[in-house]
């Protein structure tokens, strides 16, 4: 089939960022992987509150389904996220993500 449905329906992965990257809280994450081919993966991704630090070698192209996040690339200033917004991460964002609302977005990440 050539029409995949980005709805979550299988049990999700469950995993947290690495420790070392944790700056604030517990952050729990969980995705459904909708597809992974050719550099290419998309699915929904759901993470509880928390602040990590993150370093991007991809492109992301994000859209907040609900709740609320803050990203600040370092050296910049913090954009809040919430639903409704789309927007993309470019290769080279460095900085960190914070949760304050528990987050779900769509995803398609290219490398």
């Amino acid at each position: 089939m050539n029409l995949v449905r980005v709805v979550p329906t299988d049990p999700p992965e469950t995993a947290r960022p690495d420790p070392a990257k944790v700056i604030d809280g517990d952050p729990v994450h969980r995705s459904w992987n909708l597809e992974e081919r050719d550099g290419l993966w998309c699915g929904v991704w759901e993470s509880t509150p928390g602040k990590w630090r993150v370093a991007y070698n991809e492109w992301e192209y994000c859209r907040i389904l609900s709740g609320i996040s803050v990203l600040t690339e370092d050296g910049g200033a913090a954009v809040t996220v919430r639903a409704g917004d789309s927007f993309v991460i470019r290769p080279g964002f460095a900085g960190t993500w914070e949760v304050v609302e528990t987050t779900r977005k769509d995803y398609v990440i290219r490398t």
